[in-house]
C-alpha cells in the first residue's frame, strides 16, 4: 500500500475518532486537513515519498474560500433560513392546525393527516428539520394524546412529517448539493417535487389504513363536528397565504423568472409580511429571527471552511481516485454499487449532519456515479440527469437515517420536547412503519428515475 493511500485512510479514521470527542466539526475538519498536509510535507522531505503535498497546498485553500464567498448561489442560504425561521414565528402553523383539524375531525386518523399535511407545508416553507419536528410536536402531541391516539402512532407521525423538510423544496440542503456538484438549483428543486409528494401520499395512505384497521390507535373525538362550508372557507383563508408564498418562490424559479438567490429574498420578505399580517411581528421577533439566521448560517459556513481544507488535502493525496477505484471495483454491478453507496450514506447519517455529508462525501462520489454508465434520459434539456437522480436518492437515504433508531437526529429532537412519560422506545416503535415507507419510496426512485427527471425536463422543454 502506497503512502498516499495510508494517509487517506488515516485521515478518515482520524475524522471519525475525533467526532466523538465533542470538538466542533468545523475545527475537526480544518485541523485534520492542516495536520495531514504537514505530515505529507514531512514524508516528502524525510521518507523520500512523493505525496504531492507541500505548504502551498494550504495556500490553495484561501483561493477556494474566496470562491465560496463570491458564490451568488450561496447567498440564498441565509435568505431561505430567514424565511423558515420567520414563518415559524408567524403563527401560520397554528392557524393551519386549527383549520385542518376542523376539516378532518370526523375522519379516523384525521389529526394525524393534519400533522402530515402541515409537515408538507412546513417542509416547503422552512426546510429546517429540527424546527419542523419541534413545532409539530409542541402543537399536535398534546391534542393527539388527549384524543386517545396510540403513543407510537402519534410520535411516528410527528417525527416522519417533520423530516420532510430535507427533501421538499426549497430545501437548503439541495442548494448546497447543487453548488457542490455544479448542478442547477432549479433542476434539483423540480426533481424533488414528485419524490416529496410520493412520500407524503404514502404517509397519508398508511394513516388512513391505521384508522381503518386499528380504530383504537386513531379514534375520532366525541365532540367532532360535521364539516361545514364555514370550516372549509376557514381552511382556505389559513392555507392560501402560505401556499401563495411557496408558489411565488418556487414558481418564479421553475418558470425562470427569478434565480434561486432572488427568489430567496422574495421568500424572506414574504415571510415577514405574513408575520405582520398575522400580528406576530415585532422588533423582538425580528431580532430573534436574525440571531437564529446568523447562528445557522455561521455554523454552515464554518463547516464550509473546514470541509474545504479537508477535501483539498484529501484530493491532493489522491483520495478521490482511491474511492472511485474501490467502488467501481466492487463485484455488484451498477445498481449494487448504488445500493452500497446509499447504505454507507445511511450509516453516516447516524453520526454526521447532512452538511458534512454533502460537503465531504458527495463530491467524492460524483465521479463514481458518472463512471457507472447509467443511461438516464435528460430529454436534451437536463444537464447531468444521472447526478440529479443520485442527489434525490441521497436525500431520501439521509431522511431515512434521521428517523432510524437508535441515533436518528429527529428522534432526539422529538424526545427533547415530549412529556416525561414518553419513552424513547415509544418513539422507536412509532417510526418503524414510516421508515419502511421511506425505503419503499427509495426503491421506487431507483427503479423509475423519470419521477425525478420528468418535471425539470418538462419545465425546460
Amino acid at each position: 500500500m502506497e503512502i498516499n493511500e495510508i494517509l487517506v485512510i488515516a485521515m478518515f479514521l482520524s475524522f471519525i475518532a475525533l467526532l466523538f470527542t465533542g470538538i466542533p466539526v468545523a475545527w475537526v475538519l480544518g485541523g485534520i486537513g492542516v495536520i495531514f498536509a504537514g505530515i505529507g510535507y514531512l514524508a516528502d522531505m524525510y521518507l523520500d515519498a512523493f505525496t504531492g503535498l507541500d505548504f502551498l497546498t494550504l495556500g490553495l485553500v484561501v483561493n477556494r474560500l474566496f470562491k465560496i464567498m463570491d458564490n451568488w448561489i450561496l447567498v440564498a442560504l441565509p435568505m431561505f433560513i430567514f424565511m423558515g425561521i420567520m414563518l415559524d414565528k408567524s403563527g401560520v402553523a397554528e392557524k393551519l392546525m386549527q383549520s385542518m383539524q376542523e376539516l378532518f375531525g370526523r375522519v379516523r386518523g384525521g389529526l394525524a393527516i393534519t400533522v402530515t399535511a402541515i409537515g408538507i407545508i412546513l417542509a416547503a416553507s422552512t426546510g429546517i428539520i429540527g424546527a419542523s419536528v419541534v413545532l409539530l410536536a409542541v402543537m399536535s402531541l398534546p391534542s393527539m394524546m388527549k384524543q386517545g391516539y396510540s403513543k407510537p402512532f402519534a410520535l411516528g407521525t410527528i417525527a416522519s412529517a417533520g423530516t420532510l423538510g430535507i427533501l421538499i423544496p426549497p430545501s437548503i440542503m439541495l442548494v448546497i448539493m447543487a453548488d457542490q456538484l455544479g448542478l442547477s438549483v432549479g433542476d434539483l428543486f423540480m426533481g424533488a417535487v414528485f419524490p416529496g409528494l410520493l412520500l407524503g401520499a404514502l404517509y397519508i395512505i398508511y394513516i388512513l389504513s391505521v384508522g381503518f384497521f386499528s380504530p383504537d390507535s386513531a379514534p375520532v373525538p366525541e365532540d367532532a363536528k360535521r364539516v361545514t362550508m364555514r370550516a372549509f372557507i376557514g381552511l382556505l383563508k389559513a392555507v392560501t397565504p402560505t401556499l401563495l408564498l411557496i408558489f411565488i418562490v418556487l414558481g418564479s424559479i421553475f418558470a425562470g423568472i427569478a434565480t434561486p438567490t432572488e427568489a430567496s429574498g422574495v421568500g424572506a420578505l414574504g415571510a415577514t409580511l405574513l408575520a405582520m399580517y398575522n400580528k406576530k411581528f415585532s422588533f423582538k421577533v425580528l431580532k430573534e429571527v436574525m440571531q437564529g439566521t446568523y447562528n445557522t448560517t455561521a455554523y454552515i459556513f464554518a463547516i464550509f471552511i473546514g470541509a474545504t481544507c479537508f477535501a483539498l488535502v484529501l484530493r491532493e493525496l489522491g483520495g478521490d481516485e482511491l474511492i472511485e477505484s474501490f467502488l467501481t471495483g466492487l463485484p455488484f454491478g451498477p445498481y449494487g454499487i448504488i445500493a452500497f453507496i446509499l447504505f454507507i450514506i445511511f450509516l453516516l447519517g447516524f453520526f454526521l449532519d447532512w452538511i458534512e455529508i454533502t460537503l465531504i462525501i458527495l463530491p467524492l462520489l460524483a465521479p463514481v456515479i458518472s463512471a457507472l454508465g447509467f443511461d438516464i434520459d435528460g430529454y436534451g434539456v437536463v444537464d447531468n440527469p444521472e447526478l440529479v437522480w443520485f442527489v434525490m436518492l441521497v436525500a431520501m437515504a439521509l431522511q431515512t437515517s434521521f428517523l432510524t433508531p437508535p441515533v436518528g437526529f429527529a428522534l432526539f429532537y422529538l424526545k427533547g420536547v415530549c412529556p416525561p412519560d414518553i419513552r424513547l422506545s415509544d418513539i422507536y416503535k412509532g417510526v418503524i412503519p414510516f421508515i419502511i415507507l421511506q425505503l419503499i419510496a427509495l426503491v421506487v426512485l431507483v427503479l423509475w428515475p423519470q419521477l425525478v427527471i420528468w418535471l425539470p425536463a418538462a419545465a425546460y422543454g
